[in-house]
């Protein structure tokens, strides 16, 4: 595989994880990860149908022992640094579909934070920006 295929599968995957998380991937958020994948000019090149084949790699991943901390680390592994801040934001974006943030969620963002090496500043300018983004009156 190339960099840039590895680093858009790592993107869907984060989105993937962010959405099952709380067991529960809502249409809401399987209808904004195609959406991004589409839209976002990292995703670029990338061939939609290709989102089915990450999940599946990502439900794999999550299904072996120790799932999540292996995944989170594979992610790591395929983000380069200068997208780290995309991956977290792709997650609030998922996190945020249905207009709740679970516990579940919001304990995920912070290992992905974590794991990805992001400074809560910047964390915190990217929820905010959702939030922003996402009201509704």
């Amino acid at each position: 595989m190339n960099e840039r295929y590895d680093l858009q599968e790592a993107l869907v995957q984060v989105m993937v994880i962010m959405s099952a998380v709380d067991n529960a991937m809502t249409d809401a958020e399987l209808a904004l990860i195609g959406r991004l994948a589409r839209s976002l000019p990292v995703f670029d090149g990338f061939d939609e149908a290709q989102i089915l084949h990450a999940a599946r790699e990502c439900t794999v991943l999550l299904a072996a022992p120790e799932g999540l901390d292996v995944t989170l680390e594979v992610i790591r592994e395929r983000i380069p640094a200068r997208f780290v801040d995309t991956a977290y934001a792709l997650a609030v974006e998922i996190a945020a579909a249905d207009q709740r943030i679970r516990n579940e969620e919001i304990r995920l963002l912070q290992m992905l934070r974590d794991r990805l090496g992001l400074d809560k500043l910047t964390c915190a300018a990217i929820e905010r920006a959702a939030i922003a983004r996402l009201r509704r009156h």
